[in-house]
């Protein structure tokens, strides 16, 4: 397994699993463009954010963030039904998305990882607000255009400082984070 892992490989990975669920899931086009690294702290932020964990013998979140209206459009591509506000079923929408998008990136990660676990997909949705993540230095941070507004897909990754990993029972048996 490997110890490192470049932000452009993420970024790969990431425009990967993203096409795959528009593609599959939403039918709905979708411009990859070019991705970046950013501090821990974003600017204050409007919209929706979907974040789900990743853990194992490495940690770290997989982020996305997109304007109510795009979380509305996004939820009635999957939903095939009117969605007009953000309410219960678009929120609903965007962490099935999320856990989607990011569930195809941690499987692409384990094969250079090794086994990884995910949480359950967090939404929150707001104006002005920040989102951290506690021990994270930067964001691999792959934007996309799709009907026309951008949405932000993100991840910090990093090694845990300790797992154990039972090849006998392919299961993690502990891991410390931070």
């Amino acid at each position: 397994m490997t110890t490192s892992l470049a932000s452009h490989d993420i970024a790969e990975m990431i425009r990967g699993a993203t096409s795959e669920v528009f593609q599959t899931m939403l039918n709905l086009s979708l411009e990859s463009l070019p991705s970046h690294e950013e501090p821990d702290l974003p600017e204050p932020f409007d919209g929706v954010v979907s974040m789900v964990g990743i853990g194992g013998t490495w940690i770290g979140t997989g982020r996305i963030s997109s304007p109510p209206e795009l979380a509305c459009k996004l939820a009635e591509a999957m939903l095939l039904t009117p969605c007009s506000a953000i309410n219960a079923e678009v929120l609903d929408a965007s962490a099935e998305i999320a856990n989607m998008i990011i569930g195809n990136v941690k499987t692409m990660l384990e094969e250079k990882l090794g086994p990884l676990a995910l949480s359950v997909p967090t939404v929150i949705f707001g104006r002005n607000y920040r989102t951290h993540c506690s021990g994270m230095d930067n964001w691999t941070v792959v934007p996309f255009r799709t009907e026309g507004m951008k949405m932000d897909i993100s991840f910090c990754l990093k090694p845990a400082r300790s797992a154990v990993y039972s090849h006998a029972n392919h299961r993690l048996e502990t891991v410390h984070s931070f």
